[in-house]
């Protein structure tokens, strides 16, 4: 398993924020094996960078794009898939938790093959959860639910009693093939302008409606379907066995950070036409998740040119414009799960505690100006701050009496 993630110490408080994402090529109830531990207990190896204890997350958000047949899922059938898959990943989250810790489904929304679950820990953020609402959209010809995105939106009530924030999940899967980016661009602007969800805070009678974007954390997942295009002039895509060379570079990080460089999510990212606002850890860390023989563990098909088509995404209020104050501890594939010619994604994100930075900005300033005085207290005391402050007090006093006997005796 091959990561992207961040081995830093990080404070207690905050929130930690377990992604997953699979594209299960429309194969219903076997699309995903029984045993999920590699795809969604990756917390138990990066727990450690909270904590010496381990910790479960306190939020896990499971996405999957191509959940049936299309025909079964344009007739309504996919809810009954997504509830057994439902019962599976909870029955797995929580097997392998570290403190057998339990978790309740926050809410699921599935239209035709995009599936979206989210679960909150039972003895945590789940007793906080309010204001829950979902959402779907459909971006496929005549807006069909071929491709489109589901939404989830909730609130967690703050421990003090606050309104405390809004976390938004979105899972989408965008238009196929290299050549389609233009209509992936268009995809991303329709679920923006469609994904909405009536305000949270809208007087009462009167409904408003906000985008993805109206909240306090966002996150966007899914089978984004954007290509790794090696443009014709390259030397690579004069040689005919291109393909398998670009699968021999993938096989090493320095080759998968000079491929990163054709990426059409990370071109399109720099040049402001999707997702802006939103980051993303360094996908290039693992090798392209598409498209793969199935069957097999480590062997692209020569079909389409192997991509980074599964990502996630995040923004939240707290990030400034240069850097997101958001940590991602782990961002992977599973090569391991061979059902699919997608391999399943999954990110570890952990979001501060919202008034962590102006915390430690009030908490430096005070120490700058109790500092201050102090050193003034220790001059004033030859050495010793309390005879410092005593002298500076008697001094207060004195010059207090002589301006009140100046005064009466004019």
């Amino acid at each position: 398993m091959s990561t992207s993630g961040s081995s830093g110490s990080l404070p207690q408080k905050g929130t930690v924020v377990q992604i997953a994402s699979y594209n299960t090529n429309l194969q219903g109830d076997l699309g995903v094996p029984q045993d999920l531990v590699d795809w969604l207990s990756p917390t138990l190896t990066v727990s450690n960078f909270l904590t010496r204890a381990p910790n479960a997350p306190d939020i896990v958000a499971v996405g999957f794009q191509e959940l049936l047949p299309l025909h079964l899922g344009f007739s309504g059938l996919s809810r009954s898939v997504i509830r057994s898959r439902d019962a599976l990943i909870r029955s797995q989250i929580e097997a392998h938790a570290p403190n057998k810790e339990r978790y309740t489904l926050v809410a699921r929304e599935v239209f035709v093959g995009v599936a979206l679950l989210v679960y909150a820990q039972d003895s945590g953020i789940g007793r906080r959860v309010c204001d829950v609402q979902t959402i779907w959209t459909g971006c496929g010809p005549a807006w069909l639910g071929n491709k489109g995105a589901v939404g989830v939106r909730f609130r967690v009530r703050g421990q003090d009693g606050g309104s405390g924030e809004v976390f938004t999940f979105v899972n989408a899967h965008l238009t196929a093939h290299a050549r389609n980016i233009a209509q992936r661009v268009a995809d991303w602007k329709h679920i923006v302008r469609t994904l909405v969800f009536p305000s949270l805070s809208h007087s009462p009678g009167k409904v408003v409606n906000t985008t993805i974007y109206n909240t306090s954390h966002l996150f966007f997942l899914g089978d984004l379907n954007f290509r790794l295009d090696v443009p014709p002039a390259h030397p690579l895509r004069t040689l005919p066995d291109f393909i398998p060379r670009i699968s021999a570079l993938l096989d090493t990080e320095r080759g998968r950070e000079e491929l990163k460089e054709f990426d059409q999510l990370l071109i399109e990212r720099r040049k402001g036409t999707v997702f802006p606002g939103l980051w993303e850890p360094e996908f290039w860390r693992f090798k392209c998740t598409y498209k793969f023989k199935t069957g097999q563990v480590d062997q692209y098909s020569e079909k389409r040119v192997p991509s980074w088509t599964d990502r996630i995404l995040y923004a939240s209020h707290v990030d400034s414009p240069d850097r997101s104050r958001v940590t991602p501890l782990l961002y992977t594939s599973v090569p391991s799960y061979t059902t699919s010619d997608h391999k399943p994604i999954v990110a570890v994100l952990y979001a501060p505690d919202p008034y962590g930075f102006m915390k430690r900005y009030i908490g430096k300033g005070l120490g700058r100006i109790l500092g201050l005085f102090w050193c003034i207290f220790v001059m004033l005391g030859l050495g010793n701050a309390a005879f410092g402050l005593a002298n500076a007090l008697f001094s207060i006093g004195a010059m207090t009496w002589w301006r009140k006997r100046t005064v009466d005796a004019v």
